[in-house]
């Protein structure tokens, strides 16, 4: 009775990495990531450059800054882009270089407990509701697109979403069989809907006016 008592723990132990109550994650979703952390930080990495040289210089017109409808220089200069008292990418400047290290953990087999992953879930929540309040002011305020804020759009969206996928795979977030059933097996039908949902309202907001 001790004997198989013994040898349960030991396989609880040895599924959980060696740590009860830790969990760890997929290869796939590590090097996800890294890769949407390393886009993350490049676009903060390009806007805040862009940001400096219109401080430096007023007349400055950053190469993404295209037609009147794509352009960054009016997105920079819109009140939103600084709405905590600094440049909006400084939270990039944070915030991507915790996930590329995330990822980089997790891919060498790193583990974390509960808290951990709740923790993460919540940074991804505040980051894809501060990026859908920066999407309805570009579409419906500022008038503007900037591609390297909808990079970051796109990025934080796959990285809430799939953070919100593996904490419901590995029971970290508690949900019904057949929810999370459904989840894992359409994993993908959520951020196509909801990216595609996004450039149908950017079409319908300026159509042609895009490549005028």
């Amino acid at each position: 009775m001790a004997t198989t008592v013994v040898d349960e723990a030991d396989s609880a132990k040895r599924e959980q990495g060696g740590t009860a109550g830790t969990t760890g994650a997929s290869r796939g979703f590590s090097v996800l990531l890294i890769i949407c952390g390393a886009l993350g930080l490049l676009a903060s990495a390009v806007i805040t450059h862009d940001k400096m040289e219109i401080l430096a210089n007023p007349d400055y017109q950053s190469a993404c800054s295209i037609n009147p409808v794509l352009s960054c220089n009016n997105i920079m200069e819109s009140w939103q882009a600084s709405v905590f008292g600094f440049p909006n990418p400084f939270i990039g400047w944070v915030a991507y270089p915790i996930i590329i290290g995330a990822g980089a953990g997790l891919l060498a087999g790193g583990r974390h407990r509960r808290w951990y992953w709740l923790t993460m879930q919540a940074g991804t929540v505040f980051g894809v509701l501060f990026v859908t309040w920066l999407q309805y002011s570009s579409l419906y305020d500022i008038g503007a697109l900037c591609l390297w804020c909808c990079l970051a759009w796109v990025v934080t969206i796959l990285l809430f979403w799939y953070t919100l996928v593996h904490n419901i795979e590995t029971g970290v977030i508690r949900t019904g069989e057949g929810l999370r059933r459904n989840v894992l097996e359409f994993h993908w039908a959520v951020p196509v809907l909801w990216v595609g949902i996004i450039a149908m309202l950017i079409l319908t907001r300026w159509g042609s006016a895009l490549w005028s």
